[in-house]
């Protein structure tokens, strides 16, 4: 019984191994592959810098990036020249795996850093890098003008205008850090007026009652050709009530609007057929009481046969080619029927004094039906059609 029950073991073994066998093979492959597999090493972390190491004329507004590889950011610090600390923080890029560091105070103008980052990959292995770079020695600097001023409160037409003292190179870096927010959303854009001027406007006028903030972010920006941004600037503003008015130089008439609702309908007189007034919207931009007209102040000379130098009253400025909104009470006859100002909106001195009450800067006036052609103005933004004024834009 022993040796039989050995024999079927035995037996049982054979068979056992006979039918492993068979699979031993594939077996065997697909744990060597396996453990081939699990004993590759993981990729190593790999860290990049910028500013480059050695980089000079470094611009101060340029990002600080650390861009990580096949593992995680651990560790990111700036020293100046002296070695001291400089406090920044850390916040997403615009790619996957980029971190941009921002000090707290901006870099200073000719000063050397060290940057240094550290890494750590899958095996837990720590990676460094450093980079040392110089800002740049600016050979002019310069802050541009804005408007609106801050605090005010403007009509619903008034562009935000900044202007510079020299000629921007290197539009799109200067556009790039020039923000807009406001209360009420609108699709504006920036469109360069030229060299040293950029507006920005919605597609149509704001909308009444929003808040409006410029963030002009230009401290450390090329300008381009030894220009930089000195400094940046803050600027908020109000738009008040919407004011629209329409002056029609074929039916002598100016229709008020406060909003959507017509206040008045007045008889007027716009610019004769030699003086004609310029077609489209006009942007009020200053109010005077008292102001005297001056052929001169256009060109014409006061001695010659078209020119003038006349005191008027309640004075509304619509361009800077001399066109107003004006008391002209030796034209009342006129008013309503025949054209005969020099290119102004000529109303009786009652009519004219409750507009100049009822105006602020930034409300507009549109002329129509004149037979001049369109404005000519440092303001004439909304006579450029819409896809023009994106076009103006440097970033399109």
């Amino acid at each position: 019984m022993r040796r039989t029950a050995a024999l079927v073991t035995l037996g049982a073994l054979a068979l056992l191994s006979g039918c492993t066998g068979s699979d031993g093979g594939s077996s065997s492959a697909s744990s060597a592959s396996s453990s081939a597999s699990s004993s590759a090493p993981p990729a190593p972390v790999q860290l990049s810098l910028a500013p480059a190491d050695g980089a000079a004329d470094v611009a101060p507004a340029d990002p600080v990036e650390i861009s990580v590889t096949d593992g995680e950011l651990t560790d990111v610090s700036v020293s100046d020249g002296a070695g001291a600390d400089v406090p920044g923080e850390l916040t997403d890029g615009a790619t996957e795996g980029t971190e941009v560091w921002t000090p707290q105070e901006p870099l200073a103008w000719g000063t050397t850093y060290t940057l240094t980052a550290t890494a750590e990959g899958a095996d837990d292995e720590p990676a460094e890098a450093t980079s040392t770079f110089t800002t740049a020695t600016p050979e002019t600097v310069t802050t541009p003008s804005i408007g609106p001023l801050d605090g005010q409160t403007v009509g619903v037409g008034m562009p935000i205008r900044v202007y510079f003292e020299q000629p921007v190179v290197d539009k799109a870096a200067v556009e790039s850090h020039l923000r807009v927010t406001s209360s009420t959303p609108t699709d504006g854009v920036w469109s360069w007026i030229s060299d040293t001027e950029v507006h920005f406007r919605p597609s149509q006028y704001w909308p009444a009652q929003t808040d409006v903030t410029v963030d002009a972010d230009l401290y450390g920006v090329d300008m381009g050709e030894g220009v930089w941004g000195e400094k940046d600037r803050t600027v908020s503003f109000h738009v008040g009530d919407r004011h629209v008015s329409v002056a029609d130089a074929s039916t002598h008439r100016m229709q008020v609007y406060d909003g959507d609702r017509l206040v008045q309908d007045w008889p007027m007189s716009a610019g004769s057929p030699d003086n004609p007034s310029y077609n489209g919207p006009h942007v009020v931009t200053e109010l005077n009481a008292d102001r005297v007209m001056d052929s001169s102040t256009y060109g014409v000379p006061v001695d010659s046969p078209d020119g003038y130098r006349t005191p008027v009253q309640w004075a509304v400025r619509l361009s800077d080619s001399g066109e107003f909104v004006h008391a002209a009470p030796w034209s009342v006859a006129q008013q309503g029927n025949t054209n005969v100002s020099h290119g102004c909106i000529n109303l009786s001195t009652e009519n004219a004094r409750w507009f100049y009450d009822f105006s602020q800067p930034g409300d507009v006036v549109e002329i129509q039906n004149s037979d001049a052609g369109p404005l000519t103005s440092s303001i004439a933004d909304w006579t450029i059609p819409w896809d023009r004024w994106q076009a103006g834009s440097a970033l399109k």
